[in-house]
């Protein structure tokens, strides 16, 4: 079974689309041993979260965390609108939506999925992106899926 994280992050400013950009990502060691412990109920708490960082440190497959998350404000780590879609079989793909709304000027290089309100384990990890600029007033919605093939 592999995992294959991809992103879509689209950028709005005064209710106009300015940017989308169509990522992958890096699925980490820590996600992998916490989808397997999900399976047989070693492990509790699925991935249902997402959250920003302003880190361009490349992701790697050791990562347990954002190397600069956002924890405070409009644009922290927040639960997802969950579901499955399909990709390639019925339902093998879990997909997470959530929209920001920036309060304040920030520069997002990182996003992640993860599994808790704080701390928690990390699934997938990216900063594999241009960085988005968001102004105060503008809006980031982030599309995360998680391929299961």
């Amino acid at each position: 079974m592999k995992l294959r994280g991809e992103i879509v992050l689209c950028h709005f400013r005064n209710k106009l689309l300015i940017s989308e950009q169509r990522i992958s990502n890096t699925i980490t060691t820590m996600g992998i041993d916490q989808v397997a412990g999900l399976i047989n109920a070693a492990r509790t708490g699925a991935f249902t979260r997402l959250a920003l960082g302003t880190s361009g440190t490349a992701a790697v497959v050791g990562d347990i965390a954002l190397k600069a998350e956002i924890a405070a404000g409009s644009l922290a780590r927040a639960a997802a609108t969950c579901t499955q879609i399909t990709t390639d079989t019925t339902n093998d793909s879990a997909y997470l939506v959530h929209s920001w709304s920036a309060t304040a000027s920030y520069t997002v290089k990182e996003v992640g999925i993860v599994n808790s309100a704080s701390g928690g384990r990390t699934l997938g990890r990216t900063t594999n992106f241009t960085a988005v600029a968001l102004g105060n007033g503008d809006a980031l919605t982030c599309y995360y899926k998680v391929d299961v093939d």
